[in-house]
């Protein structure tokens, strides 16, 4: 079993949290996760953008859009997605006992469930395990929190920054789980955050929206997007700050730099942790004609089964990456203007192999942990970065065992 990291983080002013054991899927272990959020708390929300989105997906929509939430519900081991109507009415029904025992309206509470996809969510021993939640209910939870939410995580991820708004200091911080179904195309598998500032509820989704544009959209495991993604921002208003309502605001910049800072980390902490993954690699492409064309190509190569499993074996076959470059379908590319580089190290320039290259030179790139590609496409002034990893024997052993 892989060593637990300690887990340094602030608690937030204005939200208190626990975790407990439902036994909903796994034996000797939390697996369940009550968020409490101050009154006059305001929430933003990013959902995955799958089809076959999961029931607690359709609920926290509905509810998010009714009014200010006070709880959070988490649960593990169980997605409560491809269950059909019963799986709306367990989602329902699992609010419905925390608002019970709370007194709020049940459309005050979010759902969210991860795990195995097509078992219906066993809601008597959530509503059996909420009295002792809420009876646990403390700032210094996260640790616990950011542990109970894992399921094929070697490790928890938790995330802190402390910030400047109006001469005060402010504190955000953010957990999330994933490891395997990454390719969120809105956020990640799960991720919460909570900051103590106030922000205007609409600016507030705009400031989550461009940080997971940057974050968590900005990365891929395995190129699957999971029917249950979702991550949700917190804003408590507790540190009395005038709400930042615009970018404008004297305060935003600071703000919406602890909240990229952390939603860059905790993506970068599910790649690290992607399931039988040895290497980080960055796809960078420049001399893109948009941001867009620079995405579409860094997504083909990093989704590519022939270059992430020539990353695990350190192996720099070049031509793989040429490949995924020339079906990416950009409109006249020319080839000729193409150069590429693993590292610091050119392999490909014109459009075919570099005159310097030599194996041995791309072969110590490719042995590293952390490895760098890098494309020019000289067609503009556009890039981006997309960040990915090896594909390995463990991927496949993990994700073939998952139900057993």
């Amino acid at each position: 079993m892989t060593e637990q990291p300690e887990l340094h983080f602030q608690p937030v002013p204005g939200v208190r949290l626990a975790a407990g054991a439902a036994g909903i899927r796994y034996q000797d272990r939390n697996d369940l996760v009550l968020f409490e959020l101050a009154a006059g708390s305001t929430c933003a929300a990013v959902f995955t953008r799958n089809a076959f989105c999961a029931a607690p997906v359709t609920l926290a929509r509905a509810h998010l859009g009714a009014g200010a939430p006070r709880w959070w519900l988490i649960n593990a081991g169980n997605a409560n997605a491809g269950t059909g109507a019963r799986g709306l009415l367990d989602a329902s029904a699992s609010c419905q006992a925390l608002a019970e025992l709370t007194g709020d309206a049940p459309e005050r509470v979010l759902p969210f469930s991860t795990g195995v996809i097509g078992e219906h969510l066993p809601v008597e021993r959530i509503a059996t395990a909420l009295p002792a939640l809420l009876g646990q209910l403390a700032a210094g939870h996260w640790p616990e929190a950011a542990r109970a939410i894992m399921t094929t995580d070697r490790v928890p991820k938790l995330v802190s920054r402390q910030f400047e708004v109006g001469g005060r200091t402010a504190t955000l911080t953010g957990m999330a789980k994933g490891a395997g179904m990454i390719c969120p195309n809105m956020a990640t598998m799960l991720g919460f955050l909570a900051t103590d500032v106030a922000v205007e509820p609409g600016f507030l989704a705009a400031c989550l929206h461009s940080a997971v544009d940057r974050s968590f959209n900005a990365i891929t495991v395995d190129g699957d997007t999971s029917t249950n993604d979702a991550c949700v921002l917190a804003a408590t208003g507790a540190l009395g700050n005038a709400p930042i309502a615009a970018a404008a605001s004297p305060d935003y910049a600071s703000f919406q730099g602890a909240l990229d800072a952390v939603c860059v980390e905790l993506a970068t902490a599910i790649v690290r942790d992607a399931e039988g993954a040895t290497k980080l690699v960055t796809v960078r492409v420049e001399g893109a004609a948009s941001h867009a064309e620079a995405r579409q190509v860094g997504y083909t190569i990093a989704h590519s089964p022939l270059v992430k499993t020539a990353l695990f074996a350190s192996d720099p076959n070049w031509g793989r990456i040429l490949a995924a470059i020339g079906r990416a379908g950009l409109d006249d590319l020319v080839i000729a203007g193409v150069r590429v580089w693993l590292g610091e190290v050119l392999i490909v320039d014109g459009g075919g192999r570099a005159p310097t290259y030599t194996e041995a030179a791309g072969a110590a790139v490719m042995r590293a942990p952390e490895i760098l590609i890098r494309v020019a496409l000289g067609r503009g002034e556009s890039s981006a970065e997309i960040l990915t990893c090896d594909l390995s024997y463990d991927y496949v052993r993990i994700n073939a065992e998952y139900r057993s």
